[in-house]
């Protein structure tokens, strides 16, 4: 089996920006005990990071758009700019993992709903094995026109949507023993 670790969105626009993530409570330390992992055990990794065009969110170059300062100086062997949720839409990333013989990607990052989400689709879809990190992604509430939902249950859902046939749903202690 040939890993890859995703870490999708890291930005600061989730932490000190218009969309503070709020659940798992504490994800981010859980999430920067994956990538040191990773990084010890020399599995390839990619930081993600998403640009907006037309909002007002996650703009290039603002601070809000740039990794988390604790995930930017971590080791990393691609960094990646996407313009949608999906890590795979208009980027390098299945020619670098074909390159590299990946077979499995393990996701981690946010928001659980949409990024994450939509990438473990699309690699599911291009026949990789899919690892998704419980308490290692994260998400918030949302309240629109389509209704009200907790960043726990709006993170529950989307772990048990992921579970049903398109990722296996892992905590990171499970996926740290796993890489052990």
């Amino acid at each position: 089996m040939n890993r890859a670790l995703l870490v999708i969105d890291a930005q600061n626009e989730y932490f000190t920006g218009a969309l503070p993530i709020t659940h798992p409570r504490d994800h981010f330390p859980q999430l920067l005990e994956v990538v040191d992992h990773a990084a010890m055990k020399k599995i390839p990794t990619v930081f993600v990071r998403h640009h907006e065009k037309t909002l007002p969110i996650f703009q290039r170059d603002t601070d809000g758009w740039k990794l988390h300062p604790e995930i930017d100086g971590r080791p990393r062997d691609l960094l990646l700019d996407k313009g949608l949720p999906g890590c795979f839409t208009n980027t390098p990333l299945q020619e670098w993992l074909n390159t590299r013989k990946i077979d499995t990607l393990t996701i981690a990052g946010y928001m659980t709903h949409i990024c994450c989400d939509t990438t473990a689709r699309q690699a599911m879809h291009r026949g990789y094995k899919v690892e998704f990190l419980s308490d290692a992604t994260g998400t918030l509430a949302l309240d629109n026109q389509a209704g009200k939902v907790t960043a726990e249950e709006l993170h529950r859902s989307i772990l048990c949507a992921q579970q049903h046939f398109i990722s296996e749903v892992i905590d990171r202690k499970a996926w740290i023993d796993r890489t052990t």
